[in-house]
């Protein structure tokens, strides 16, 4: 059974890129630790995010949740030219107060419709400003520069949950998916800590089981067991680095063998759960 990869490591409060490829690079399936925030500027791209496929057009900004699986489809050799933030789940912790939280955008119930925005008026244009100036700032060597560095993207952050929280900001939703598929996501994320296989999910979807299968590894680049386990696995994590005992994360995450648990923990992580507290 194939592994999807987490890829990227971030160390820092954030790390900024700015990237252009000039050929069709092929991307598999994966997933970081870290959100992503990515700014397209040019190229002919699709990008697939937990079974949805967005066309992007230049002045999209694309989130990513820590965990969710995505790749992008280049389709020609159109050079395709963006910025990606990194940022930390961590750092919008440790930089809030009691009732404002930096990574409210990033949040499973901020009800936002898509994993695409367009930036187009004058408050999605201020977010844009932040992240050039941000971007700029890597380049120079000024007084104070790191200090500098996280003042902006302190603001950027700001403006970000600012414009995604609006209520008014235009958001991509000319996706393409399978509904059926999207449905079956949506059961199997609310009920990951419960009893799930392929039978039963056909039978609750009405739907023939390779039909599922077919469709499911079609759409997300996993099978439905792999998918599964690395869903569960990230929830354990979460729980264990939160201050949970390791035996607990393991049956509050689905799995019903401790031993089992800890090999599929090792080889997706590559180091125990105690090793990474």
């Amino acid at each position: 059974m194939k592994k999807y990869e987490k890829t990227g490591y971030l160390h820092h409060d954030f790390k900024i890129f700015h990237l252009t490829d000039h050929e069709m690079s092929a991307y598999d399936f994966h997933y970081h630790d870290f959100h992503k925030l990515l700014f397209f500027l040019s190229g002919n791209v699709t990008y697939c995010i937990e079974g949805k496929s967005y066309q992007l057009t230049p002045g999209d900004l694309v989130l990513v949740r820590a965990g969710e699986v995505h790749r992008p489809v280049i389709h020609d050799t159109t050079p395709y030219e963006r910025m990606i933030i990194y940022v930390s789940p961590d750092f919008a912790v440790t930089s809030s107060d009691k009732t404002i939280f930096l990574n409210q955008c990033f949040l499973p119930d901020a009800a936002m419709p898509s994993n695409v925005l367009h930036l187009s008026g004058m408050k999605e244009r201020r977010l844009l400003d932040t992240m050039m100036e941000l971007v700029h700032s890597f380049s120079e060597d000024s007084f104070a520069n790191e200090i500098y560095q996280n003042t902006l993207f302190l603001e950027f952050m700001i403006h970000l949950n600012r414009a995604a929280l609006s209520g008014t900001l235009q958001y991509e939703d000319s996706f393409q998916a399978n509904e059926k598929i999207l449905s079956v996501l949506t059961y199997m994320n609310e009920h990951l800590t419960e009893d799930i296989t392929v039978d039963s999910l056909a039978e609750h979807f009405f739907t023939s089981r390779y039909y599922l299968m077919h469709s499911f590894k079609e759409q997300t680049g996993y099978t439905i067991g792999n998918y599964l386990s690395t869903k569960r696995l990230l929830f354990a994590r979460d729980l264990i680095s939160s201050g949970t005992a390791v035996t607990d994360a393991c049956f509050a995450c689905g799995f019903h063998n401790y031993s089992t648990f800890l090999r599929a923990y090792k080889k997706q992580f590559g180091k125990s759960p105690r090793e990474m507290i």
